[in-house]
């Protein structure tokens, strides 16, 4: 029975569970969820010694599953990041963070030091450019930008007070992937920590620590939690960062609610139907656009004929709901009108949940080395679109896409 599996000791003979088995196992420890499922919410700041000795014994641990005080947690929180190192290939522990950009802070401010230099891949995450060009030079860490398709001005770039690079594949608006393996490679030759935010592929999609990187960072706000209701981040990594990502964070007071640890765990369960529906229904209609006269290009990677498919069917076991395209001589006005005409697409920010989303696309405020529009597009072209497709039916988003492109014909 899946429900007595925790109570199982690991046979080192067994042979390993496949995902699905693992993402409703994971973080079940029966001390953690008694004779139920699920483990309770338990919400404590203060938790309780026995006596005297065990008090003055508690100072000496600091690890998940031994009580100290609230902000390191209680089994609702310990079980989710046991969950999520279970499915992290690679893993020594998790970190959870109150969001995925405190996952990315904490993951820099834990390498870097005041004097050295961070590179930061072109294509990422605004807030993560924004961390870059305002938190990190406030401490005496000074970014650099590059495009990440090309390993050797990388290369180039690194010098001796180079300490980290923050990779994101494929960029969150653009969807350009660079080659995590090389770059990597790349990093821990000179010394280099490689830090990936892995949010878009999960790892289900693409496993990180395995493929050289050394911590890896998820908004479980997105896929993970899944419902749009929790904001959470996570950072994940071997024992060579592990011990330090932890003790970092918890020297800045990051603490996560344990109600927002129970429903992204209750998320995590349901991860890869999710995924495998979300990434099927971007699949369908990202081919069902690339075929439409309206379009100039279709930016998802897991589109054969797409830019980066060629990585993506090399490196990546899956995918998700996330891709952006371009309208064919479109504007500014025409491509809101496009957007304001839908009607299955809410219009805002993150993605990854049951419902479908939509945001303009406009990289040049965000990019300092990557010229925009991308080669083969023309400057006409330059408008676009970013979809977060949901569990909707994907015959009805194709049709709404469908009228709202008619629609913006019109005006």
């Amino acid at each position: 029975m899946l429900g007595r599996m925790a109570d199982k000791k690991k046979n080192p003979d067994d042979p390993p569970k496949g995902i699905g088995t693992r993402l409703v196992a994971a973080g079940r420890r029966p001390e953690w969820t008694g004779p139920v499922v699920n483990p309770p919410v338990w919400r404590a700041s203060t938790h309780l010694y026995e006596d005297m000795a065990s008090h003055r014994d508690g100072p000496r641990h600091n690890e998940d599953g031994r009580f100290f005080y609230g902000r390191r947690g209680a089994p609702t929180q310990w079980a989710l990041a046991e969950a999520l190192t279970q499915i992290e290939p690679g893993a020594a522990g998790t970190v959870l963070y109150p969001s995925g950009v405190a996952a990315i802070a904490g993951a820099l401010l834990t390498v870097l030091r005041p004097g050295d230099v961070l590179l930061m891949t072109d294509n990422a995450y605004d807030p993560s450019r924004t961390m870059g060009l305002g938190l990190m030079r406030d401490f005496g860490i000074e970014t650099r930008f590059f495009d990440p398709r090309d390993v050797s001005a990388f290369e180039a770039l690194c010098c001796e007070r180079t300490k980290a690079v923050l990779l994101e594949c494929p960029g969150s608006l653009t969807m350009e992937l660079c080659d995590v393996p090389a770059l990597a490679r790349a990093a821990r030759k000179r010394g280099i920590v490689s830090i990936l935010d892995n949010t878009w592929a999960s790892a289900l999609g693409f496993t990180a620590l395995t493929r050289g990187v050394d911590i890896v960072v998820s908004s479980l706000t997105k896929h993970v939690g899944g419902h749009s209701d929790a904001m959470m981040g996570a950072a994940s990594a071997g024992s060579k960062f592990y011990a330090t990502l932890r003790k970092r964070a918890q020297n800045l007071g990051q603490v996560v609610s344990p109600d927002d640890a129970a429903l992204v765990l209750r998320g995590l369960r349901t991860l890869q139907v999710r995924l495998e529906r979300e990434t099927s229904s971007a699949l369908e209609i990202s081919a069902w656009l690339s075929q439409r006269p309206e379009i100039a290009q279709v930016m998802c990677p897991m589109l054969p004929g797409s830019p980066g498919h060629q990585i993506w069917a090399r490196d990546f076991t899956g995918g998700c709901g996330l891709f952006s395209f371009l309208f064919k001589g479109g504007t500014a006005l025409s491509r809101d009108s496009f957007i304001d005409a839908l009607e299955l697409f809410g219009i805002g920010y993150s993605w990854g949940g049951f419902e479908s989303l939509v945001v303009p696309v406009d990289p040049v405020p965000y990019r300092s080395v990557m010229a925009w529009p991308p080669k083969g597009v023309t400057r006409k072209d330059r408008f676009g679109v970013r979809l977060s497709i949901g569990l909707e039916d994907p015959a009805d988003l194709i049709a709404d896409i469908e009228r709202a492109l008619v629609k913006m014909a019109a005006n």
